[in-house]
């Protein structure tokens, strides 16, 4: 069974691949880059990087493809997620669930990359369609929904205190509205797909009442953490049932793509209720005869219509729209900008106002001088700020964008994020310091004061000291952020310590590798010292 399993996962995966290679020719030709073949996903995303080089950026690979900023952000991200998975690949050889997943995802990703130009003709279908197929999609996104609401009401069991609960997450006004649009004293049933979702995955509710229920090591492990994963396939979730709720056909790659996440997303659950630690029943959910789906669904499609559909993407946090966000750096800038150039508007009109009356109270002389010289503080014009900048570029405030900005080395949305005050963790480097990403690195450095991650030298030097031993090189970049970062006492003496550990590992056990890994800790060790 288990090798039956096995063959089918290498045989998804090989399949998307094929369809990634065909895609990958066709793209590159629209961005000008000739080739014979596709290859594999580190190679596309080369290829991809020399079209940016060539074209002057990634707007203009953007505007080729059709896509917005932040769609050109997301393709990149899931197809760099994909090579870090899967950086070379040879017929035959074992896959993983995350390997298919990630795979299953870019596939998606060309989908809609067709979908936005039409001059992209490949085929993105993994398997033949069929009805069947298309109702257990049907029934396990209602599952998965059901599942949620069930998950919440087992944390919160007395409606007036979840009811008080959201209030707090939320605000009054959309608890109201929920209950309104919902059915008699369920709030939940009100709730849109994306804020069920939001109420599981948000840092602080997930680690309170949800975490212990996601904890099976074998699931959930295509990101970081389980949590992160589960909030990215909810969100791909909730685009499938968008889809739905227009009636539209879902596509292969949709269908076998959902299924893997219902496999993710289900199993720690039953476990859970197998083992007594949940009344939710999986399996029960998935028990539905087709009627009481067509009722389901006939409702979701009433409540989208009502809502104007679930556009909002599942984020890491709730957001509470009631409190004001406080004024970035570049705002009060702007703010005090703004009244002195006002001011000094009103004093450049009150003397001219005073010249032309000196001047025609003599002689009386045209009235050209007055109109030039007022002219000046009509021509200044309100600059739009960072955040509008971004939202008029497509690309919402939102630290996935940012963190994908830095990845692909867009200095220019890189720029706007750190001006509009977003924060930035140094491990978010990583990825554009083995690629050598320099102008993005050093426009981060210009913002020492953005960043906000507790104690990251022990991450940082921990990735550097395996980069190196990798072949990357300490080059001056690296450098220049250890000193930024990673000067203070307590790190230079863990990294003597770990200094003497490995002169000693090399002493006792003198070989190339103990004698390297003591080469890489001296050579950070004497940047930091």
């Amino acid at each position: 069974m288990a090798l039956s399993t096995s063959h089918h996962v290498r045989e998804q995966f090989e399949h998307c691949l094929a369809v990634i290679r065909q895609a990958s020719v066709e793209i590159l030709l629209l961005l000008n880059v000739h080739a014979s073949e596709g290859k594999d996903p580190r190679w596309f995303l080369e290829q991809l990087d020399s079209a940016r080089l060539g074209l002057g950026g990634w707007g203009a690979v953007a505007k080729k493809l059709n896509l917005n900023d932040a769609e050109m952000s997301e393709f990149t991200l899931q197809l760099r997620l994909l090579q870090q998975r899967v950086p070379q690949y040879e017929s035959g050889q074992d896959v993983s669930e995350n390997q298919l997943i990630a795979a299953m995802r870019f596939v998606t990703a060309l989908e809609h990359l067709r979908l936005q130009q039409p001059l992209l003709t490949y085929s993105t279908e993994l398997a033949p369609g069929s009805e069947l197929q298309q109702q257990q999609a049907h029934k396990q996104v209602r599952a998965i929904e059901l599942m949620l609401k069930g998950l919440i009401q087992q944390a919160w069991p007395d409606q007036v205190r979840l009811n008080n609960h959201l209030k707090t997450l939320f605000n009054a006004d959309r608890v109201r509205r929920w209950l309104k649009l919902g059915e008699i004293n369920d709030v939940l049933s009100g709730m849109m797909f994306s804020e069920l979702a939001q109420m599981l995955v948000d840092k602080k509710e997930f680690s309170r009442y949800y975490a212990s229920l996601f904890s099976d090591p074998t699931m959930l492990t295509l990101l970081v953490e389980p949590r992160k994963t589960l909030q990215t396939f909810l969100d791909d979730i909730r685009q499938i049932r968008n889809n739905i709720t227009v009636q539209k056909t879902l596509s292969s790659a949709q269908i076998q793509l959902l299924d893997n996440y219902y496999t993710q997303i289900s199993r720690p659950v039953q476990r859970a209720f197998e083992e007594g630690r949940t009344r939710v029943n999986p399996t029960g959910l998935m028990a539905v005869d087709a009627s009481e789906l067509h009722t389901f669904w006939e409702k979701a499609q009433k409540m989208d219509r009502v809502t104007g559909g679930d556009l909002f993407e599942v984020r890491d946090t709730i957001e509470k729209p009631t409190q004001r966000a406080p004024r970035t750096p570049e705002q009060r800038e702007q703010l005090i900008s703004g009244a002195l150039w006002g001011a000094v508007g009103v004093m450049v009109i009150a003397i001219v106002a005073g010249g032309v009356w000196l001047v025609t109270s003599g002689t009386p002389q045209p009235a050209t001088v007055s109109a030039a010289e007022t002219a000046p503080p009509q021509e200044m014009r309100e600059t739009p700020s960072s955040r509008e900048t971004l939202t008029r570029m497509g690309v919402t405030w939102d630290e996935n964008n940012f963190r994908s900005a830095i990845n692909r080395n867009d200095t220019r949305v890189v720029q706007l994020f750190l001006q509009g005050g977003m924060d930035w963790k140094l491990s978010w480097t990583e990825e554009a310091m083995s690629a050598g990403y320099d102008d993005v690195l050093e426009l981060m450095l210009r913002y020492q004061q953005n960043m906000v991650e507790e104690k990251p030298c022990r991450r940082f030097i921990n990735t550097l000291s395996h980069a190196m031993s990798n072949g990357e090189p300490l080059t001056s970049k690296r450098k220049e952020y250890l000193k930024a970062f990673c000067t203070v006492p307590a790190v230079v003496k863990r990294q003597q310590h770990d200094l003497d550990m490995a002169t000693r590992r090399a002493q006792s056990q003198p070989d190339a590798t103990t004698k390297k890994w003591q080469s890489i800790q001296t050579a950070i060790y004497e940047v930091i010292r």
